[in-house]
């Protein structure tokens, strides 16, 4: 259903952030680009058991499909 709402108001663009940066951040954006939204990852808005998991999601993974930003850009661009 949130897909479905957020088409009816036209929303295209999806901020995220969160806890497991390799596992819940990762697979909702995955899910959301495979959905065909634009994606926003706020790196430091993202945390993971250790520092080695977060950097490999925002390495190699994010990447490719969303385009990676810290608080301050992402503030600065509202």
């Amino acid at each position: 259903d949130l897909e479905l709402q957020l088409r009816r108001r036209g929303i295209d663009t999806i901020v995220l952030c969160g806890i497991a940066t390799n596992i819940g951040v990762e697979s909702t954006a995955r899910n959301a680009w495979e959905l065909g939204f634009n994606l926003v990852i706020v790196e430091d808005a993202c945390s993971a058991a250790n520092g080695e998991q977060h950097q490999g999601s925002m390495t190699h993974i994010f990447p490719r499909i969303a385009r990676v930003r810290s608080t301050e850009e992402v503030l600065s661009a509202l």
